[in-house]
């Protein structure tokens, strides 16, 4: 059976507030769990300490039986020293379309023909 550590849904429309449960990879994301490691309320200032809590001790043992966390779980189990993530690095997603870059090489263009002529102006 394939466990994840991943966030269960709860709180009002608008007011989101996380579970941090332990769940069969199959069940549904709100359904039916194994047991409650923690919580997340977004709601909070990141700075404050209520904003995650979680269960150190159940969390380190389901992670050496082999439970998979997703990546935004992963990320509160680094920020606790419980699991490593390495930061991820995507490139190519930061580069303008090929509409932006288009209007870039026109725009750079016609910069030039402006200095040209001004140059051969004078």
């Amino acid at each position: 059976m394939a466990l994840k550590i991943r966030l269960a849904r709860g709180g009002s429309k608008k007011r989101p507030y996380y579970h941090i449960v332990l769940a069969d990879a199959r069940s549904p994301r709100d359904g039916r769990f194994l047991e409650n490691l923690g919580s997340w309320n977004p709601m909070l200032a990141k700075d404050n300490g209520a904003r995650i809590t979680l269960n150190n001790d159940r969390i380190k043992h389901w992670l050496d039986q082999g439970a998979q966390p997703t990546d935004r779980v992963l990320r509160f189990l680094n920020e606790a020293g419980l699991a490593k993530r390495d930061a991820k690095s995507n490139p190519e997603k930061a580069k303008p379309g090929k509409k932006a870059q288009e209007r870039a090489a026109e725009k750079a263009q016609k910069a030039a023909d402006a200095a040209e002529a001004a140059a051969s102006a004078e």
